[in-house]
C-alpha cells in the first residue's frame, strides 16, 4: 500500500459473505485505488494520489521525483531497497486524473461518454447559454455585446516537435486527432494550389489555439499542433 507516509506491506483479508462486494470494490470503499483490478497486489491511497496531482500541478513534480520522495520517506537510509512501483504510479496517476476530471464535470459510470471539449472549463465570465445566460430572459433593449463572445486565435512556433504523451483525443482542450487529420487532408489540397505554403512536414512545428479575447481563457476543443504551417 502506497501512502503519503511511505510504502507499507499489509495483509488484507476480504469479506467472504454472500452479499459482499468484489475484492476491488471493497478496497475502493476503504479509499484504496488498485494498480490492477484483476489481480490486486499494489494499491494507492486516495490521499497520496490527490497529493501527487497537486504537487504535479503547482510544483511541476514529475512521477519519478515524487516516487523517489516516497521511497526516501519509507527508508531514509536505504531508499533503493524500497520496492519500485514507479510504473504503477504513472499509470494510476493518469487514471486518477481522468476520473477526477469526469467527476468535476458531472460524469459518472451511468452517464454517456463525454462529448468533445466537455471535460474542460470555458471562460466563466463569457456568455454561455444554459450556464450563466438565460436566453429566455433576453431583453431587446440589451446591447448586443452582452450576449456575444470575442475570440482570438494565436500560435506559438517555438514549441517545436512537442506531442502529448497521453492525448485525451478531443475530450479536453486539444482537438481530436481524427477530425484534425481530416481537416489537414482537405487543407493540403487547398494550400497546394497556392504553390505550397504547406511544407508537408510530418512533425509539429508549434501549437495554436483559440481563446477568449477579454479574459484569455482557452476554448475547449480548439488547441492543436501546427502541422507544417499556420
Amino acid at each position: 500500500v502506497v501512502d503519503m507516509s511511505g510504502l507499507h506491506s499489509l495483509m488484507i483479508r476480504f469479506c467472504q459473505c454472500i452479499n459482499s462486494l468484489s475484492p476491488d470494490m471493497q478496497l475502493l470503499e476503504t479509499g484504496l485505488f488498485l494498480a490492477s483490478f484483476t489481480s490486486p497486489k499494489t494499491a494507492f491511497t486516495f490521499v497520496v494520489l490527490d497529493d501527487f496531482l497537486l504537487d504535479n500541478l503547482e510544483c511541476g513534480t514529475s512521477v519519478m521525483n515524487y516516487y523517489s520522495q516516497l521511497r526516501r520517506i519509507t527508508s531514509s537510509v536505504f531508499p533503493h531497497l524500497v520496492p519500485d512501483q514507479y510504473r504503477e504510479l504513472m499509470r494510476v496517476g493518469r487514471q486518477w486524473r481522468q476520473l477526477k476530471q469526469l467527476k468535476w464535470h458531472g460524469f459518472d459510470y451511468e452517464k454517456p461518454k463525454p462529448k468533445p471539449g466537455e471535460p474542460a472549463l470555458f471562460c466563466p465570465a463569457c456568455p454561455q447559454p444554459g450556464i450563466n445566460v438565460n436566453l429566455a430572459e433576453k431583453n431587446a433593449a440589451d446591447p448586443a455585446w452582452l450576449y456575444s463572445r470575442s475570440l482570438v486565435m494565436d500560435g506559438n512556433f517555438k514549441a517545436e516537435h512537442l506531442f502529448l504523451a497521453n492525448p485525451t483525443d478531443g475530450l479536453g482542450f486539444m482537438v481530436s486527432n481524427t477530425q484534425y487529420k481530416m481537416h489537414l487532408a482537405k487543407a493540403k489540397n487547398i494550400v497546394n494550389r497556392n504553390r505550397g505554403v504547406y511544407n508537408n512536414c510530418n512533425k509539429a512545428t508549434g501549437i495554436g489555439g483559440c481563446a477568449c479575447a477579454r479574459h484569455s481563457c482557452f476554448v475547449p476543443h480548439s488547441v492543436m499542433n501546427w502541422d507544417g504551417s499556420e
